[in-house]
């Protein structure tokens, strides 16, 4: 009975202490969860009701974290048609609602001025040397980039990089996470079925192939410091592979993509992928949330709405018909039954030439 009375009467200071040490492993508990939770944000890349895989970093406050968008160009006719009417959208999306865009910028790789200098912030950098790019133009892109980067001032903290061929649907926001880059996954990047083509440039040390994003360097958000440490990489490694037949040929047009997707990779930089970041007509038939338009495919159609790709349609638009000047005003709209992102994109060119001075000078 002694005993039984003593078990069942705990004393207060005995009561005090198994308080303070429930209190101190739940402490640690939570402590270990949270820990767990934030590691877990880091390594894991969910996936979103968009597709779209982005890491839980959240950002604090309401402060805008403005990019500086940058397009390369040459003066060829083709590629300043094209910068106009990007350089349009860009300013009718610059101050819309939720747009972090900042200054513009249009990287020259030509090493001269042109005609568009007073239209459009331009920054004139040197090509490659003659040669250098074998008939690959794009070859001077990450060289133009190196160039711009240790050069120019550049006030803003991210920078987007953009091409000639985007038309902004509506105002961009950052969608870059800290040092997580925003990019674009293209269905056509599989560093996984290039397998030893890639270990060239991807030694087996740094990894499984499998951390080389799906990506090209465009549409891509990201942190300017980051940018300066890829960059000359990206440079060197589209260049050894232009040198390299049997990656030259694997690759082919895409193989500036590649580099740069292998760059990153060898910074340890892992990109958060947005399917919604852009859409590629005709192939995308509905605007749905993109942001950008991307118009490198051509458009046919019967004049039943019905694609003839590969094959010259009844309608077309298709960029390459103005290789040597710019589209005529107020193109002739695609016919009923093709789909929005077609109607939606000669809409946008026609809505820029007829309000760009001197659209038709160049013709």
């Amino acid at each position: 009975m002694i005993g039984r009375r003593n078990i069942g009467k705990a004393s207060p200071l005995f009561l005090l202490l198994l308080g303070f040490g429930f209190f101190v492993a739940t402490y640690n508990l939570v402590t270990m969860v949270i820990h767990y939770q934030q590691r877990e944000s880091v390594n894991k890349l969910p996936v979103d009701d968009l597709g779209t895989e982005m890491p839980k970093i959240r950002r604090l406050g309401v402060q805008r974290q403005l990019f500086h968008v940058v397009v390369t160009a040459t003066d060829a006719a083709y590629s300043r048609w094209q910068c106009r009417i990007m350089y349009y959208w860009y300013k009718r999306m610059k101050d819309g609602e939720g747009s972090e865009m900042g200054g513009f910028t249009r990287v020259l790789h030509s090493g001269k001025p042109d005609s568009l200098m007073d239209e459009i912030p331009t920054f004139v950098v040197d090509p490659l040397p003659d040669g250098v790019d074998r008939g690959y133009i794009v070859l001077n892109r990450p060289w133009a980039f190196v160039q711009w980067l240790d050069k120019a001032t550049i006030e803003e903290e991210y920078i987007l990089m953009a091409e000639p061929d985007h038309i902004f649907v509506k105002p961009l926001p950052n969608l870059a996470r800290e040092d997580y880059p925003a990019g674009f996954p293209f269905f056509y990047i599989k560093p996984t079925e290039h397998v030893e083509i890639v270990r060239k440039f991807f030694p087996e040390e740094k990894g499984p192939v499998t951390n080389i994003d799906p990506i090209g360097n465009s549409p891509v958000i990201i942190k300017k410091s980051i940018l300066e440490k890829i960059a000359p990489t990206w440079m060197n490694i589209s260049l050894n592979m232009k040198e390299d037949p049997e990656t030259d040929k694997a690759f082919g047009w895409v193989l500036e993509m590649y580099a740069y997707a292998i760059a990153s990779a060898l910074h340890g930089v892992q990109h958060v992928l947005h399917k919604n970041f852009m859409i590629q007509p005709p192939w995308d038939l509905k605007l749905g949330n993109t942001y950008i338009l991307h118009f490198t495919y051509g458009c046919d159609y019967t004049l039943k709405g019905e694609l003839t790709y590969g094959k010259i349609g009844e309608w077309r638009f298709d960029k390459r018909l103005y290789l040597r000047g710019p589209p005529p005003r107020n193109l002739t709209l695609p016919p009923a039954g093709v789909p929005e992102s077609v109607v939606t994109l000669v809409r946008m060119v026609n809505e820029a030439t007829n309000n760009i001075p001197g659209w038709d000078e160049g013709r």
